[in-house]
């Protein structure tokens, strides 16, 4: 199934009827709402109808989770990094959005829209109008007010039944071999299901009990405690108020230092592991080496929820309505500021770790954990732009590689740009954060602002390192409108001061490399290539070698080597896929297409730039109006068509736009497509 649809963490009890509304009602209208309380299933509902309509939508089903996100102005830029579509140009994300989807039939599905309403609301107004082909189901608690939205109230469970089924599943997996064959017992659960309106997380959250009560001893102590903590600062709708006192009531029969880490832990927007709950969790009576044992507690308790994510460490999460009720908590508490720094500075200290590490065996494991980890660093952002713009300033900068390598510079853009506008005037973390937002700059086409901000941190450059980035940045201001002579005198000089193996020494190696090929001297280009290749290789680095390789095709396909430039352009791909750059990949499909077409293989270069083409929108700017990318490109298709004529070119080209991007990529690195026909997808 194309798409990145989650896993569903438990079973699925009832809602047959529901499913079977639902549906029905996306066959019939483009935007759908579930709406309801918090705890009600929406979530759930959602998930499930989308995986059983699945077929019907051919361009996937795609997942964007919104409890985490503050900031209004990143949603566009969310729902983009759930289709992969890294755009790299000047455009917004929602003008990059529309024109993705423009010819595409997916179904997206926006979860958890209450607290981004109007932004939700604009944001699918502007998708249904340019995007013909697009579904979208949100989850929310209120109607999102569009004139097309068809909205779906979602009931709690019928009590009698799947309430009280949902209730003895989930009893037994706390209790395993738990019976309710007892009429005594029985009644007692479905008088747990009737306390609690049906709602589903808090049937879960008393299910959690049985670990430590009867079912009978949970009924009595929830009717006599139920209406005491009903708290009366909330919103008065029953059900609502329903949910709010469930966790209300679950939160009072936690240990007291449960409690007190349930209101810490609240501060995560995202995944956090035992580290990271120690170091925000930790203080005054818990102590950090009692935080396992606590966090422990609460997931028994149901309060945490625990998987292995995929770097296979063990992630813990809490759902939106017991964050909102910790975070509650925290503040009558008094600890909110201070769970809020804690946060903000462990998340710079890990900007700080992976920036030094980035150039090294470590890479890919930074990069796993920074995606996983992504909306934390985003809140700790905002909360040091807001609190402390120099230690904003200096975590923004730190974050080059997630702006610049991994494909979000258009993010990067804003907060270095945020950050530099609150510390207006000199400072230790300056130059790095305006080097980044050049290079932010750079791979957006943006080559007039690269040149300038090159142009600053040439000529303020502090130290050697420093020396070598903006002398890489300057150059490159050059280099990409195709001034080759020009950036080759800036990075030269910087580079024969220097030695040893450092992000700015690589980035000048790699700027002269292209220079070099750009001027037809390959065999020299080549030969450094291959050093800077080595020696990524040796430090364990993909991200550097990979454009190594680049060069190297390069160098091999100008001097008449196609099959050694292929073997290359594979080697790059290789490498691009682990990091899901975008931008080398389209770069890497181009350069396969010329080098297989060039040994005479029309038909596999043909589709091979189709699947380039679709790679390429993703970016935003075919060949990112570079001349040197531009001509590989050209190269390739006039190879291509020589090879197959005309009409078979456009149909082979067809095939490879239609073949998609991730089966089009495994396909490239194997060797080869299936010829003639129809799509290796279809």
């Amino acid at each position: 199934m194309v798409g990145n649809l989650p896993a569903e963490s438990t079973s699925f009890i009832g809602r047959s009827n529901e499913l079977t509304t639902l549906d029905g009602l996306l066959e019939q209208h483009r935007l759908v709402t579930v709406t309801g309380p918090g705890g009600v299933g929406k979530s759930r509902l959602a998930l499930r109808a989308a995986r059983r309509i699945a077929q019907r939508h051919p361009d996937g089903v795609w997942w964007v989770e919104l409890s985490p996100l503050r900031d209004r102005t990143l949603l566009a830029a969310t729902v983009a990094d759930a289709f992969d579509l890294t755009d790299r140009t000047m455009r917004t994300a929602c003008e990059a959005l529309c024109a993705w989807l423009a010819d595409k039939k997916p179904l997206l599905v926006l979860d958890t829209c209450e607290h981004l309403i109007s932004a939700c609301g604009h944001l699918i107004g502007e998708l249904l109008q340019t995007s013909p082909g697009l579904t979208v189901l949100a989850t929310s608690r209120q109607p999102l007010g569009r004139p097309q939205e068809k909205v779906f109230p979602l009931e709690p469970l019928p009590v009698a039944d799947e309430a009280l089924a949902l209730f003895m599943e989930r009893a037994a997996e706390a209790v395993p071999h738990l019976s309710f064959e007892d009429p005594a017992r029985a009644a007692a659960a479905a008088d747990v299901c009737r306390r609690l309106d049906g709602i589903p997380l808090a049937l879960e959250l008393a299910g959690a009990r049985l670990k430590s009560w009867s079912v009978e001893q949970l009924a009595t102590r929830l009717g006599s405690r139920f209406e005491v903590l009903t708290d009366t600062r909330v919103a008065t709708v029953a059900r609502h108020q329903t949910l709010r006192t469930a966790i209300g009531w679950s939160h009072e029969l936690c240990e007291p230092l449960e409690r007190l880490l349930w209101a810490r832990l609240s501060v995560f927007a995202g995944d956090f592991d035992l580290a990271a709950a120690q170091d925000i969790g930790a203080g005054g009576p818990l102590p950090a080496c009692a935080v396992e044992q606590v966090l422990a507690g609460l997931v028994d308790k149901s309060v945490v929820r625990t998987r292995l994510d995929a770097s296979g460490r063990f992630a813990h999460r809490m759902l939106d309505t017991i964050r909102e009720y910790g975070l509650r908590w925290l503040d009558e508490l008094g600890e909110a500021p201070g769970a809020a720094d804690r946060h903000a500075r462990r998340f710079r200290r890990i900007a700080h770790e992976a920036s030094a590490a980035w150039l090294g065996p470590a890479q890919l494991a930074w990069y796993t954990r920074l995606e996983a980890d992504h909306a934390d660093l985003r809140t700790a952002l905002e909360h040091l732009l807001a609190t402390d713009p120099e230690a904003a300033l200096d975590m923004a900068g730190r974050l080059w590689f997630v702006w610049f390598c991994c494909g979000r510079q258009r993010e990067g853009r804003g907060y270095l740009q945020r950050a530099l506008d609150g510390c207006p005037g000199p400072g230790v973390h300056r130059a790095a954060a305006v080097w980044a937002l050049g290079m932010c700059a750079l791979l957006q086409g943006d080559f007039v602002m690269a040149h300038r901000l090159g142009e600053e941190c040439f000529g303020t450059a502090a130290d050697p390192e420093e020396r070598l980035r903006s002398a890489h940045l300057y150059g490159a201001g050059f280099l990409m409108p195709g001034e080759p002579e020009r950036a080759l005198a800036i990075v030269d000089p910087v580079l024969a001061e220097t030695t040893g193996f450092t992000p700015g020494r690589a980035l000048c190696a790699l700027a002269r490399t292209y220079a070099l090929n750009t001027l037809g001297r390959h065999a020299e280009a080549s030969a450094e290539a291959l050093v800077l290749r080595d020696e990524c290789a040796a430090h364990g680095e993909h991200w550097m070698r990979a454009y190594a390789d680049y060069m190297l095709a390069a160098g091999a396909l100008a001097l008449d080597r196609p099959a050694e430039a292929a073997a290359h352009a594979r080697a790059m791909l290789a490498g691009k896929r682990l990091l899901h750059d975008s931008f080398g990949i389209a770069m890497g499909l181009d350069m396969l297409a010329c080098a297989v077409a060039s040994q005479g293989d029309g038909e596999d270069g043909a589709l091979l730039l189709g699947v380039g083409r679709e790679c390429w929108r993703a970016v935003g700017k075919e060949q990112m109006g570079a001349p040197g990318l531009t001509a590989v490109r050209r190269q390739g298709e006039r190879r291509a068509r020589a090879a197959l004529g005309d009409q078979a070119y456009d149909s082979a080209f067809g095939r490879g736009v239609a073949t998609g991007l991730d089966d089009g990529l495994a396909l490239a690195l194997r060797g080869g497509f299936p010829k003639g026909g129809p799509s290796p997808s279809a």
